[in-house]
C-alpha cells in the first residue's frame, strides 16, 4: 500500500466517523475478506470525494441523500446518509426539503419511499451535529 493509499483510507475512516453513530462499522469492514476491492472503491470514494475540499460535507451528505432518494431501492443507505447529513450539521427540515427536490426530476412515488426512510432516521438521530468542517 503506498503511502497515498494510506491517506486517502485515512481521510475515509475520518469521513465515515464523522458521519456514523458510534459503534457502527464501516460498509468496507466486512467486505475486505470476500470482496476486497469493493471495499477498496468505498474507501476512495469516502476518501477520495467526500473529503474533497470544493464541497463541504453537510453539502455533499444532502447531494447524496437525494442521488439515494432518485434512486430508489437504497433505503440503508439513504437512512445512514440521511443521520450523516444531520450529522454533518443539516437540520432535519434541510433533509427532508431536499428529499422534496427529488419529486420534480424523479417522481412523486421515489419521494414518497424516500421520505419514508428519511423521517425515522431523522428522529432516531439523536447524536449531535459533528462540526461543519472538512
Amino acid at each position: 500500500m503506498s503511502s497515498s493509499d494510506s491517506a486517502r483510507d485515512e481521510l475515509a475512516a475520518d469521513v465515515f466517523r464523522r458521519l456514523s453513530g458510534p459503534g457502527e462499522a464501516p460498509p468496507w469492514a466486512p467486505l475486505e475478506e470476500d470482496a476486497p476491492g469493493l471495499g477498496a472503491l468505498i474507501r476512495e470514494g469516502l476518501g477520495g470525494i467526500l473529503a474533497g475540499p470544493r464541497l463541504d460535507l453537510r453539502t455533499r451528505e444532502l447531494a447524496t441523500v437525494c442521488m439515494l432518494a432518485a434512486l430508489g431501492g437504497c433505503e440503508p443507505q439513504l437512512a445512514f446518509h440521511a443521520r450523516g447529513a444531520l450529522r454533518a450539521g443539516a437540520t432535519p427540515e434541510e433533509v427532508v426539503e431536499a428529499v422534496a427536490q427529488v419529486a420534480v426530476y424523479a417522481g412523486v412515488p421515489r419521494t414518497l419511499n424516500a421520505l419514508a426512510v428519511v423521517r425515522p432516521a431523522l428522529s432516531l438521530s439523536a447524536a449531535s451535529p459533528a462540526p461543519a468542517t472538512r
